[in-house]
């Protein structure tokens, strides 16, 4: 764990992610640095008063004020409102400080990588050189980035995603689980890529594209 010095943990979002990043916090405690989950923020109402995995949802972000001493994760990943994440971020008006960056021990990140506040990386995800992941991105299991990425805040990188050297990931942009992107591609703010798609050029902000090769979604 990275970014907040805290060892109190809340969890962003109480749904399939949330499990995931418990299991993530679960697996950096057992592996020497213990963290402490207080519980999980879900602006949901029908949600509070329930458990995820054995975590408490003690009700909306509002909550959070009355944890001022834990740090805060994001864990909504959904790709039909992908852009959550920013949404709740600018909302709740926290300092960096307050957000955790957690980092499975499977992962391999290179000495030279640099990776921002509120980011979330995955099992056996890999950051070879000279990679920059910016703020509150979420990298799932098995990611592969090399030298020279640029993935920008916000963005979400599904399991299995292999990048080729210097490819930029627009800021809030969704690539699909299995994609594989060409060296040298920008892929535009908030696009969309389809899982197991194939990205041989730049795709522009806003679009979706999907297949092999990757074209926009008409």
């Amino acid at each position: 764990m990275s970014g907040s010095t805290s060892t109190s943990l809340l969890i962003g979002g109480a749904g399939g992610f949330a499990r995931e990043t418990i299991e993530l916090a679960h697996a950096i405690s057992d592996a020497g640095t213990p963290l402490s989950i207080v519980g999980v923020l879900d602006d949901d109402p029908g949600l509070q008063n329930t458990t995820i995995h054995g975590v408490s949802v003690l009700g909306g972000f509002e909550e959070i004020e009355h944890h001022p001493g834990a740090s805060l994760v994001l864990t909504i990943g959904n790709p039909r409102r992908y852009a959550i994440r920013q949404e709740i971020v600018d909302r709740l008006q926290l300092t960096g400080e307050r957000y955790a960056t957690l980092i499975h021990p499977t992962t391999s990140i290179g000495r030279s990588v640099s990776i921002g506040s509120g980011t979330v990386i995955q099992a056996h995800a890999v950051a070879t050189s000279d990679v920059r992941i910016g703020q509150h991105v979420v990298v799932m299991p098995g990611v592969v980035l090399t030298h020279d990425n640029v993935v920008e805040d916000f963005s979400t990188i599904a399991s299995g995603t292999m990048v080729g050297g210097g490819v930029q990931i627009g800021r809030g942009a969704y690539i699909g689980a299995g994609a594989v992107i060409r060296e040298g591609v920008l892929i535009g703010e908030r696009a969309m890529i389809g899982m197991g798609s194939v990205v041989t050029k730049d795709v522009p902000a806003g679009e979706t594209w999907f297949g092999v090769p990757a074209a926009r979604r008409q």
